[in-house]
């Protein structure tokens, strides 16, 4: 049995049976199945569906959000913002899909030349917990758009918001098995992985299970995406806008109480306005509220799970020891941990080196504009940064300095369907949403006519 446990009060919400062998055999022969009828469709016929898809999760935000907030501890809130996005994503790809995917004619000695992208099959997304609902939606409504068919292995600490992203399909409308949930652990995603059946594979999460997740399919010659984690960079120049900036990087960091891959985990300040923007940073954070993450007023929840927030204990435990100081917060209790604001923290520590995944971050400083690029750059991450100037022209000229996969100028990172998300380094390879994402999972035929 799988179980998922409210990480605030400790209560077992549902459990749920794991598939048998059997089933999962059953589950991936009605998926093989449907493509072939699937793949038939119109364009037209899947934005009909796709919209649909839209309008019910507008329609039950409040039911769907509610079970994230029971499940994974996400402020109600947010977790309505979340789902509201995914209703997005699928209204983005319902319009834009036929024209990412319209054959691309290419000018040859042919008398007609072109590149025609169709769908390849099943493909398989390992999903993690910490936005349940978007990382499924924002690989989904791509996949089914480009008549692809979609089966989701979910973490296990959030099953019963896996069993609703599959309601919201059944309830457009889609046809039976075009996606489905696949209740099961992480034993037996390996063989999934091999199964013929499965044509790809999409992963969000840990660099150990990207590495696994890539090996497997890497064996089978089957196409891979991975999203794994970051140490975003907040980096402010001492031009910027100081007020304004400090309200940027405190969302950056603590929204979904800071359980966020593309959140702000690293805040390098140059040495001028330091004092003066820790003062402002330290007073805004201690402005968030923390408590119930069903009451509307609350921002900080706990984190998904108790163990989440003893190994981010620890890490800040170590910097400290190695020489950082605590101006707010540090302490734990359970799965909550209190927002918490290190200073002094070198490029050698455990706050800057690691990705520190919760409400929690730590102050380096630099002095030249160089040395700030070159912190930026120390990470073995490489999924985004944020970069805080007045000056524009300064900001294009030094955006090509930047090994991460997304620049951001005075804002946070975040996704947009209309933008290409993806990292570098061990952040991953290949890019989700916008027109990159659709084309991940097609064949890229070469069509030529003499």
């Amino acid at each position: 049995m799988i179980e998922s446990k409210n990480p605030y009060t400790g209560e077992l919400i549902e459990k749920f049976k794991e598939l048998t062998k059997s089933e999962i055999d059953k589950a991936l022969d009605k998926a093989s199945n449907r493509f072939k009828k699937w793949r038939k469709t119109s364009f037209k016929e899947r934005a009909e569906l796709m919209n649909k898809a839209a309008q019910e999760l507008k329609k039950n935000k409040e039911e769907y959000a509610r079970d994230i907030s029971l499940e994974m501890g996400k402020p109600i809130t947010q977790a309505i913002a979340e789902i509201e996005k995914c209703a997005w994503v699928c209204e983005y790809y319902a319009e834009n899909a036929e024209n990412h995917l319209a054959p691309k004619k290419i000018k040859t000695d042919a008398s007609k030349s072109y590149v025609s992208y169709e769908p390849i099959g099943v493909v398989l997304a390992v999903m993690p917990w910490n936005y349940p609902f978007w990382q499924v939606f924002r690989f989904a409504a791509p996949a089914l758009m480009s008549g692809n068919i979609g089966v989701l292995k979910h973490a296990s600490n959030v099953m019963r918001s896996a069993n609703n992203i599959q309601k919201v399909f059944e309830r457009a409308g889609f046809p039976d098995d075009c996606f489905q949930n696949l209740v099961l652990g992480s034993s037996k995603i390996e063989d999934i992985i091999k199964d013929k059946r499965i044509k790809a594979v999409t992963l969000t999460g840990s660099k150990p299970a990207g590495a696994a997740v890539a090996s497997t399919a890497g064996s089978e010659i089957k196409k891979s995406v991975l999203e794994l984690g970051g140490s975003n960079a907040l980096v402010v120049f001492k031009d910027a806008n100081i007020e304004e900036s400090i309200e940027t990087c405190v969302m950056a960091r603590f929204q979904n109480t800071g359980q966020s891959c593309i959140a702000g985990k690293r805040l390098i300040l140059h040495e001028n306005i330091v004092d003066e923007f820790v003062e402002g940073f330290v007073k805004k954070v201690r402005e968030l509220k923390s408590g119930d993450p069903l009451d509307e007023d609350t921002f900080i929840g706990t984190l998904a799970r108790e163990d989440l927030a003893e190994d981010l204990e620890k890490q800040i435990q170590d910097s400290v020891k190695a020489g950082a100081m605590i101006v707010l917060g540090g302490k734990r209790d359970k799965a909550y941990l209190e927002p918490t604001v290190l200073t002094g923290v070198t490029s050698e520590m455990s706050m800057f080196r690691e990705e520190t995944f919760g409400p929690a971050i730590g102050v380096t400083t630099f002095k030249t504009d160089q040395e700030a690029i070159e912190l930026v750059n120390l990470s073995e991450f490489g999924l985004g940064v944020s970069i805080f100037t007045e000056n524009m022209d300064f900001a294009e000229k030094i955006v090509p300095e930047f090994e991460d996969g997304a620049v951001f100028v005075n804002e946070l990172v975040k996704s947009d369907p209309r933008l290409p998300f993806g990292g570098t380094k061990i952040s991953g390879y290949g890019r989700e949403l916008s027109a990159d994402g659709i084309r991940e999972f097609v064949n890229k035929k070469t069509v030529y006519f003499k």
